[in-house]
C-alpha cells in the first residue's frame, strides 16, 4: 500500500521553542553589534599603541616664534609632528602638503608642529626664510638631539611624520615623502586618529 502525502503529518519548522531561541540569539547579536559600534573610547582603541616617551613630551624646545615648544602642552589633542630640515629636498616637497593639511584639520582640533633637525644657532635665519617662503602657519621649532633620536628610533632619515593620539600614544609613523602616496596616507591616518 502506497503512502499518500496527505497521510504524512506536517512537521512545523517554526516551533515555539525555535522562535524563542531565534529571538534570543538576534537580541544578543544586536546588543553585541551596538556595543561594538559605540566603542569610540580612544583610550580603549589605542591601548595597545606605544606610549610616546616622556623625553619627547616633556623637553622644552626652541621655537621660531620665540615661544618654547613643549609637546606636553598639546595633551588631549591629536598631534602631528614632522621632523624636517631646510636643506632636505623631500621636506621641501612635503611642506606645501603639510600646510594644506594643517588648514584642513586645525578646525577639527589637530595640532601641527614642525621640528627642524638642524642646529638652531646656525639655521635660525634659514628656518625663518623657509617658513615665509612656504607660508607655514603652524608651530615651527627645533628638535633637541635627544628628542629627534628618540622619535627617529634608529632611522635617521627625514622627513618623518608622527601622529600622536589624544592620550599620548604613537598612532602612526610615516617615513619619507612621495608626492602621490604620502598625502592620502597622511589624511587617512589623521582621520583614523580623530575617531
Amino acid at each position: 500500500m502506497a503512502v499518500k502525502k496527505k497521510d504524512i503529518p506536517a512537521i512545523r519548522f517554526w516551533t515555539p521553542l525555535r522562535i524563542v531561541s531565534t529571538l534570543i540569539v538576534l537580541v544578543l547579536l544586536a546588543a553585541l553589534g551596538i556595543s561594538s559600534c559605540n566603542s569610540n573610547n580612544s583610550s580603549s582603541r589605542t591601548a595597545n599603541l606605544p606610549v610616546v616617551p616622556a623625553v619627547v613630551f616633556d623637553t622644552e624646545m626652541r621655537a621660531a616664534n620665540g615661544v618654547p615648544i613643549k609637546l606636553s602642552n598639546y595633551s588631549g589633542k591629536v598631534l602631528f609632528v614632522n621632523l624636517w630640515a631646510t636643506w632636505c629636498g623631500p621636506c621641501r616637497m612635503e611642506t606645501p602638503e603639510l600646510v594644506r593639511l594643517h588648514k584642513e584639520y586645525q578646525a577639527r582640533g589637530v595640532e601641527f608642529v614642525g621640528l627642524s633637525t638642524e642646529d638652531p644657532n646656525t639655521s635660525a635665519q634659514k628656518v625663518r626664510d623657509f617658513v615665509t617662503q612656504y607660508g607655514v602657519d603652524y608651530q615651527i621649532g627645533w628638535a633637541t638631539r635627544e628628542v629627534a633620536l628618540t622619535l627617529m628610533d634608529g632611522k635617521p632619515t627625514i622627513p618623518q611624520s608622527f601622529i600622536i593620539t589624544r592620550d599620548g600614544r604613537l598612532f602612526r609613523k610615516i617615513d619619507g615623502f612621495h608626492p602621490r602616496r604620502t598625502p592620502p596616507e597622511l589624511r587617512k591616518a589623521l582621520e583614523e586618529a580623530l575617531l
